[in-house]
C-alpha cells in the first residue's frame, strides 16, 4: 500500500529545541503545497499547545493550530472530568486551564524537569498511597529526548516508572505510543479507516514507531537526527520501516511517490 497522508513528530525530528534540522521549514512547505493530508503528532509536554506553535512559528513554520496534534491536549481530554495533581512544567499548564485542581483525585506526569523534585514526587507518592484507586495518568512515557545541546536527556519515563514501583499503582498513558493516540491523530486526517495508507515520521524508534504504529499497520519512518542512535533500527520490529537521513528526505520521498500515482 502506498502513502497518501502523513503523521510527523516534531522534536528531534522537524527541531531540537529551538535549532531547525535542515532544510525541514522548505520541506514542510512543499508538503502542505502537495494537498498530502497530515499532522504534527507530538509527546512534547513541556509548554502548552498554543506555546508550541507559537515557537514553531517562530522558527519559521508557518503552523496552524489545527495541524497539531499532542499528547497534552489528549490528556486534557482524558482528566476533563477529574481533579489532576499535575507535575508539568509551568509553561505547559495553559493546557489545562479552567481545570479544578484542588483535592486532587488524579496525578498527571508530563517533562517536567523543574518539578522532578523529591518534594514533588513524594507529594504524588503520597496521594496514590492513600488511595490505591486513583488514576496515575502519564502523558507519556519516553525514556530519553534530545536536548537543546543535542546530547540525550532523561525523559519522563524513569519518573513515572518510580511511581509505579513506589505504589504499585501502573500508570495510564494517553500519548504516542498508544493505538488510541495514533487513532485519534489518523481522524484528524480523515484516514481512520485507511491507516495502512498513512506513515508515521519520527526519530524514536520505539515511541514514534512502536505499539500503536504497528498496531495499526503504518509505514514507519525512522530518521537518523534528534535522539536516533545507530543501530536503533536493530532494534524494533522492521515491519514497514524505512530509514531516512532526516524528515526532509522522508517528506519528498512521499511527495515523489504521489506524484507519479
Amino acid at each position: 500500500m502506498s502513502v497518501k497522508g502523513l503523521l510527523i513528530d516534531l522534536s528531534g525530528t522537524i527541531h531540537i529545541d529551538a535549532k531547525v534540522i535542515p532544510g525541514a521549514v522548505e520541506a514542510v512547505r512543499k508538503l502542505r503545497a502537495s494537498k498530502i493530508p497530515f499532522r504534527f503528532a507530538t509527546n512534547t509536554t513541556k509548554v502548552s499547545s498554543r506555546r508550541l506553535v507559537d515557537k514553531l512559528n517562530a522558527m519559521g513554520f508557518d503552523v496552524n493550530e489545527n495541524e497539531v496534534f499532542t499528547s497534552l491536549s489528549a490528556c486534557r481530554d482524558r482528566v476533563s472530568k477529574l481533579r489532576p495533581l499535575l507535575l508539568m512544567e509551568d509553561a505547559a499548564l495553559d493546557e489545562f486551564k479552567g481545570l479544578d485542581t484542588s483535592d486532587p483525585n488524579c496525578v498527571v506526569v508530563g517533562l517536567a524537569p523543574s518539578k522532578f523534585r523529591y518534594d514533588h514526587m513524594n507529594e504524588a507518592f503520597r496521594l496514590l498511597i492513600r488511595d490505591p484507586s486513583m488514576p496515575l495518568i502519564a502523558v507519556h512515557k519516553a525514556k530519553y529526548f534530545a536536548d537543546k545541546d543535542e546530547e540525550l536527556s532523561m525523559g519522563p519515563g524513569g519518573f513515572v516508572e518510580a511511581l509505579e514501583y513506589a505504589t504499585g499503582i501502573k500508570a495510564t498513558v494517553v500519548g504516542k505510543p498508544t493505538k488510541s493516540f495514533f487513532e485519534l491523530a489518523l481522524k484528524q486526517i480523515g484516514m481512520q479507516d485507511t491507516p495502512e495508507n498513512v506513515a508515521m515520521i519520527g526519530d524514536d524508534v520505539n515511541n514514534d514507531l512502536g505499539e500503536g504504529a504497528l498496531a495499526l499497520d503504518l509505514h514507519r519512518y525512522l530518521v537518523r537526527t534528534g535522539k536516533y542512535r545507530e543501530g536503533d533500527e536493530t532494534k524494533a520490529d522492521n515491519s514497514k520501516l524505512r530509514v531516512f537521513e532526516s524528515v526532509v528526505q522522508a517528506i519528498e520521498d512521499v511527495i515523489e511517490t504521489v506524484e507519479t500515482e
